[in-house]
């Protein structure tokens, strides 16, 4: 019949990778949602962190041209006077610059100035001179004294378009005597946002990559560590020997020990139920004999018939002293977890011992032994267990061969093993 528990070995092979794959899909999914969240949130504050440090620029800059502008616009020749000239100027050149790999090679703004009333007086393109810009949000505020900036697509319809405005205070004699604004194109800024997106995207991409094989060896492991405690337990559940794992972990070393604890309980549970049912076996003939005999000495049998069963009666009681003992040592013997130590053992020798320790039982029995060994042999071995071993294959042929016949002993080698066999002429 099939060892208790071998019905845990029914369960699918593919368990612990169904563990491992769960893991590994909810570790990818927490990873591949933060990846994503940050990615997303850079995404969306990219734009407009690059659109604030432009705009901080052209607040320094704007103020700088509206002190060189001042002394222009109270004379009067603000389109006409070297600051109109180093503007023209400053459009003509090319920069070749190159900006954290982005080239740049034009000088990409635009200015205009206003009077006092918000009337365009100087303009960079040429195209708004004379226009009136002081519902402007950029004029319109700093005219009132604050700050001024606006955001004003030039075609409607595409957001690229957008052209960034700050405006400044020009100022003479302590007198606000118009604005200077500055503009700076949407899409001369957008290259420098592409390039951080896609230095972001990259990045999150490797470390979803760099995540997804952690994930595997995360779960590669935890699969290989789940496998060696399923091989364990399936060993144990089949009655094999095997060796707890102890690598994997702690909590996988404690798992294992726990269940090599629980199998050396479970096993002592059932030697000592298996030894009781064998004991109950063993004894049930002879304490028949034993009862037969005592109902029939009851009766007050004649003399031959008391000591026919008085001898019977000690005979029985001999057989059950036997059985005890031989219980006892089998029980001594198969509860040692190793044998004490491996030592050169003579095996003719170690069976002519036990053949001379059976002596009387084989003489109660008018049995003959025959032991004719092809060779002097020795082997590497617990003697004790080997010797016990001997003994207990010799009591089962005592036991079971027929009074007068002969109980044969043989020793030879087999490849690199020695046999030694014992047999009797029983059925």
């Amino acid at each position: 019949s099939p060892p208790t528990g071998a019905w845990a070995t029914a369960s699918p092979p593919e368990a612990a990778m169904n563990i491992s794959v769960r893991l590994f899909l909810g570790y990818f999914l927490i990873v591949g949602l933060a990846a994503w969240f940050v990615l997303n949130i850079f995404s969306h504050e990219a734009e407009p962190g690059i659109r604030q440090a432009t705009e901080e620029t052209l607040v320094d800059t704007a103020h700088l041209r509206a002190e060189l502008a001042a002394p222009e616009l109270a004379a009067g020749r603000i389109a006409t006077g070297p600051f109109a000239t180093a503007f023209a100027a400053a459009q003509g050149r090319t920069p070749q610059a190159s900006i954290w790999g982005i080239a740049k090679d034009s000088v990409d703004f635009r200015a205009y100035v206003t009077d006092a009333r918000g009337i365009v007086v100087f303009d960079s393109e040429g195209s708004a001179v004379g226009a009136d810009y002081s519902q402007w949000r950029d004029v319109a505020r700093v005219l009132k004294g604050e700050y001024g900036a606006r955001s004003t697509r030039e075609n409607p319809d595409d957001p690229t378009s957008s052209v960034m405005y700050v405006a400044a205070p020009i100022v003479a004699e302590g007198k606000l005597i118009g604005v200077m604004s500055l503009a700076k194109p949407l899409a001369t800024v957008l290259p420098y946002v592409d390039r951080a997106e896609r230095r972001v995207r990259r990045a999150g991409y490797l470390l979803l990559a760099a995540s997804a094989l952690i994930g595997l060896a995360f779960s590669g492991w935890l699969t290989w560590s789940i496998n060696r405690l399923r091989a364990y337990a399936r060993d144990v559940a089949e009655g094999r020997k095997a060796t707890p794992p102890t690598t994997g972990g702690r909590q996988f070393s404690d798992l294992a020990r726990a269940l090599a604890v629980m199998r050396e309980r479970l096993e002592g549970k059932q030697y000592v139920e298996n030894y009781v049912q064998n004991l109950a076996h063993e004894m049930k003939s002879p304490l028949s004999a034993l009862k037969g005999a005592a109902e029939i000495l009851e009766e007050d049998p004649p003399a031959a018939d008391r000591r026919r069963f008085a001898a019977s009666i000690g005979e029985q009681t001999r057989r059950l002293q036997a059985i005890i003992d031989r219980m006892l040592m089998l029980a001594r013997v198969e509860q040692l977890p190793a044998p004490a130590g491996a030592a050169p053992v003579d095996l003719a020798a170690l069976v002519e011992g036990c053949i001379a320790a059976r002596t009387l039982a084989l003489e109660a029995r008018r049995l003959a032994c025959r032991f004719a060994p092809e060779e002097r042999l020795a082997v590497r071995g617990d003697a004790f267990l080997l010797q016990q071993a001997v003994l207990n294959l010799m009591d089962n042929a005592i036991d079971f061969a027929p009074a007068g016949s002969a109980v044969e002993i043989s020793l030879c080698r087999r490849g690199e093993q020695a046999a030694v066999a014992v047999r009797d002429q029983g059925d």
